[in-house]
């Protein structure tokens, strides 16, 4: 009889070519080249190292010293988006492979991939100064944060936003899958669901957050403020003759300026709008829109209390008895 190790790698070479042939189901890209994707590890690591550079010496790992901080920054960002272009190269490199894709050669691919990277690194002050507004609009917006330092450093909504600022430049330049894996990384962390296709205006907070969840074609105006368990979601999905899902349209509302939206809300539709300088309540259900200043709430319900029975006291005989068979024992 065969042992252990026999048997398993009698079946090694049928079960490794099944997987292997698995990888040819629609959308795969299994090519010759195998799949050349750095995963979502390399990717995380891309995106805290880009993250460290809008907060050195908060989200770093040391303290910046005063002499060479511009060196030290300088080549915090060198590392970052030299790595950032070859996660880009891979990519695009895996997405021109699948069916339907450009067929790219290598060159071009390396090329995009590297202008994307450059252009990346120019929009880091713009990216920086958007960043500046929402921790000044979360310090301004919550009574309980003592310093700008502590929202950056602890602020789940944030870093959620800080991320969707990366993944939302990538997602604009067509790169695939990177800003879809950077967006879940951030899920995962903070509970906040942010598409990286989402239009996001500065000043933008998030109190609290667990359970924000904000769709693809959403457009938030400046200086938003949501609450947590908040949905900016898609009210229907259309599909085409074929029953396949119609993708690329606008599926999920818009928020103007200055509007205040409740915890548990919402809000449907890619036809709905909330005015500016709105405010809607919390665990509103919206599927139109409203104009600007208003004020959105549900009816407020009529809970029933029922009074508790007041505590029974002993009297005095029967506390004396108590303590008697107490000291007897």
């Amino acid at each position: 009889m065969m042992d252990f190790s026999e048997r398993l790698n009698k079946l090694l070479p049928g079960v490794a070519g099944t997987l292997v042939a698995g990888w040819a189901f629609p959308g795969s890209g299994s090519t010759e080249k195998g799949l050349r994707l750095g995963g979502q590890r390399a990717v995380q690591k891309v995106l805290h190292d880009l993250i460290t550079v809008f907060f050195p010496g908060y989200h770093g790992e040391e303290p910046i010293r005063g002499v060479g901080r511009e060196r030290h920054v300088s080549d915090l960002i060198s590392s970052a988006v030299r790595a950032l272009a070859e996660q880009i190269y891979l990519a695009l490199d895996y997405a021109a492979s699948i069916p339907g894709g450009s067929g790219a050669d290598e060159g071009a691919v390396e090329a995009q991939a590297e202008g994307i990277a450059l252009s990346f690194a120019e929009s880091l002050p713009g990216i920086q100064h958007l960043l500046q507004s929402d921790i000044l609009a979360a310090y301004e917006g919550d009574p309980a944060a003592r310093s700008t330092m502590e929202v950056v450093q602890s602020y789940p909504g944030l870093y959620a936003i800080a991320v969707h600022r990366v993944a939302h430049f990538l997602y604009a330049q067509n790169v695939p899958m990177i800003p879809r894996i950077m967006s879940e990384q951030a899920h995962s962390l903070t509970g906040i669901d942010i598409h990286p296709g989402a239009k996001i205006g500065g000043a933008f907070f998030i109190d609290h957050g667990t359970g924000v969840v904000i769709g693809e074609t959403t457009v938030i105006g400046e200086r938003v403020k949501l609450y947590q368990g908040v949905t900016l979601g898609a009210l229907s999905f259309q599909k085409d003759d074929a029953g396949r899902l119609v993708k690329g349209v606008k599926r999920h509302p818009n928020v103007e300026d200055h509007v205040i939206i409740y915890a548990g809300a919402t809000i449907l539709g890619g036809e709905t709008t909330i005015g500016a300088h709105s405010v809607i309540g919390g665990n509103v259900w919206l599927t139109h829109s409203v104009p600007p200043y208003s004020k959105v709430y549900n009816q407020q319900p009529d809970p029933h209390i029922r009074r508790a029975k007041p505590a029974v006291k002993q009297s005095k005989t029967a506390v004396k008895k108590a303590a008697g068979r107490r000291d007897a024992s």
